[in-house]
């Protein structure tokens, strides 16, 4: 059982072509804000943001959430999503891992959203499928340009680990197996880049929630559009 790793939508896009399931991997914040609705039972369109966005929580009769930094109710932020209802309807963009599933919704290929705290309930869902791709987020830089992203690599390599504990016979990529190997000397979080402007501006508890390793068994995946827990 090959798994392969490869970075943000272009990455998305590759493996979509060669695996049998994607899982993007957007731990501060999508894939973990994607867990804990999931965990209460939520549906989840993924979106890229804008009006479209709006639109579609309209025509839907769903909840579009809003930014983290200038919103109160539901946004990206893990705490937002912790009184949501079992059938709560949410649109929730973000730039990256969001976009990321977006763009896969017309697409033939299974979505799978993992962080730490789910990495691995989601290396269970996946027993026995034969080719699996990670996709870590990552970040932008300012001019679009990809950055790779301490929190979502130990996020892929978190699941690549799992899944080699499971099963001693798969076969990881070498961007894979160093993911993994980054995510057994996993560092905090909080010193990354993204974990100091989360916590610089307010967002620590984030941070932690996010940070934890296998605490939830929510595995959310792709079903017609949306997001829902399998």
């Amino acid at each position: 059982m090959p798994v392969a790793l490869e970075w943000g939508p272009v990455g998305a896009k590759v493996l979509a072509e060669s695996c049998d399931v994607v899982v993007v991997v957007d731990v501060l914040s999508f894939s973990t804000a994607l867990t804990v609705a999931a965990e209460r039972g939520a549906k989840v369109w993924p979106h890229t943001g804008g009006e479209s966005a709006r639109r579609l929580a309209r025509d839907i009769d769903a909840v579009l959430a809003g930014n983290r930094w200038a919103h109160e109710g539901f946004t990206l932020s893990s705490g937002s999503l912790r009184d949501l209802d079992a059938d709560s309807r949410l649109v929730l963009p973000s730039p990256n891992g969001s976009s990321i599933a977006f763009a896969a919704v017309n697409g033939s290929c299974p979505v799978v959203a993992a962080c730490l705290r789910n990495a691995g309930a989601v290396a269970r869902h996946l027993r026995g499928v034969e080719r699996i791709g990670l996709v870590p987020a990552g970040e932008t830089w300012g001019d679009g340009s990809l950055r790779p992203a301490y929190e979502d690599l130990v996020g892929a390599g978190a699941v690549a680990d799992r899944l080699s504990a499971q099963d001693p016979s798969v076969e990881l990529t070498p961007e894979a197996e160093a993911a993994a190997l980054a995510f057994r000397f996993l560092r905090p979080l909080e010193r990354c880049p993204s974990g100091v402007e989360l916590v610089e501006r307010g967002y620590a508890d984030d941070v932690r929630f996010a940070s934890e390793v296998d605490s939830s068994v929510a595995v959310p995946v792709l079903v017609d559009g949306r997001f829902v827990a399998a």
